[in-house]
């Protein structure tokens, strides 16, 4: 690992200072390669970790069943109307909390494999795409260095684990970042479908759907060059786009329910909602005067919160482009207001990829290859031994 990480620091130019906007992108083959080895590299430690302390059976039985992901299993094999309601003390959890991309893609996929196998594959592909995504956007803006550094430090969060996990984030953020991509690029149908899909992937899809959406009308209602002045057509398209499969679902969820907010009365059970922050500030308060111990979990969730607190008045202060400044900043309100499970909040925050932008630039501004190296293999053994603990140890839902 420690030798594929210190190629990925060396790989690619220094991102040279032209504004964003002339800068035509270009990703060399040893950049995109150091990308996507790196982040393998660091992905693999976590999953090696996880087998050397749980065996590999029970590794893998804990990936691909644990909560959400049992759950996701259940849908795949069984769909909506036959995976049958678990009672919980706010009232049933239905399968219908469950938005249906990442679940459908497994149903594909067992069709060869295994439903456990499927669901891991899928994933482990979709981490590794959104590796990629995240690159070519971190190396649009800011160099080829900087992308390779962005792709790695994902898969070195606190939380990483879960993209190793049959999870939804893993697929929601290669989803996330190449609308994010397309939309740099104006491609704006490409970026409203793309956002079309992680809305279908996570409800989380609402936060990029006005981004992009926002990001499409601004560029529509911008009068294009010469005389005539025309607007672009395909922005208003990828505006119309965005939103579709977040509202659908969530439309088909009330349709099924008989009610317009039936996805909303699902996620009461899970006593999920927007309360504009006071959750947060009372398990905060919580932590800081509470006598008896705390969780490590929730020490990390409140720390990540902090930090990405920090990281979104640093992108602000570098002039992000509105369309990763304005997704990064919804993905924090909605984990800051969530009234759901505090500790989760942490992995609500995984497909925020824009926030880790300030500190691979600053990675990729050292000289030299071994700091990034370093300071990258030691958050990858940290990352591996976390995960370890919220899967083997932890008692409640990453």
């Amino acid at each position: 690992m420690a030798r594929v990480l210190t190629r990925a620091a060396e790989a690619g130019r220094p991102a040279d200072r032209a504004p964003a906007a002339r800068r035509r992108p270009r990703y060399p083959r040893p950049a995109v390669r150091a990308a996507l080895l790196g982040h393998l590299a660091v992905r693999a430690a976590g999953v090696l970790l996880l087998a050397g302390w749980a065996g590999p059976v029970g590794a893998a039985h804990r990936l691909d069943g644990m909560w959400d992901a049992h759950w996701y299993r259940q849908i795949a094999l069984h769909g909506y109307a036959g995976t049958p309601p678990v009672p919980g003390p706010y009232g049933p959890y239905e399968a219908y909390a469950f938005f249906p991309g990442y679940p459908l893609l497994v149903r594909a996929a067992a069709l060869l494999l295994p439903v456990g196998a499927a669901a891991l594959a899928v994933a482990w592909a979709a981490s590794l795409a959104a590796a990629g995504g995240i690159f070519a956007v971190a190396a649009r803006l800011y160099g080829d260095r900087a992308g390779v550094c962005a792709a790695v430090l994902w898969g070195v969060l606190p939380y990483a684990v879960v993209e190793s996990a049959a999870y939804s984030e893993p697929l929601f953020t290669a989803f996330a970042a190449w609308s994010v991509h397309a939309a740099l690029r104006r491609r704006w149908v490409a970026a409203g479908l793309l956002c079309a899909a992680a809305g279908l992937t996570r409800p989380t899809g609402a936060a990029l759907a006005l981004a992009v959406a926002a990001a499409a009308l601004l560029e529509w209602a911008r009068p294009g060059p010469g005389a005539a002045g025309r607007r672009d057509p395909r922005a208003l398209a990828g505006a119309v786009l965005a939103p579709l499969g977040c509202a659908g679902f969530v439309a088909w969820v009330g349709w099924r329910k008989g009610r317009w907010d039936g996805y909303f009365r699902v996620q009461d059970a899970w006593q999920s909602r927007f309360d504009l922050g006071r959750s947060t500030l009372l398990a905060f308060r919580r932590l800081l005067t509470a006598a008896e111990p705390v969780w490590l979990a929730d020490v990390v969730a409140a720390g990540t919160l902090l930090a990405a607190v920090l990281l979104l008045a640093l992108s602000a202060l570098r002039r992000q482009p509105p369309v990763l400044l304005l997704y990064s900043a919804a993905m924090l309100a909605l984990a800051l207001g969530d009234a759901a499970y505090f500790t989760s909040r942490a992995r609500f925050l995984l497909p925020a990829f824009g926030l880790l932008l300030p500190l691979a630039t600053a990675l990729a501004r050292t000289r030299g290859r071994a700091v990034p190296a370093v300071l990258l293999g030691a958050a990858a053994l940290l990352s591996a031994a976390y995960g370890g603990h919220v899967v083997l140890v932890y008692p409640d839902a990453p």
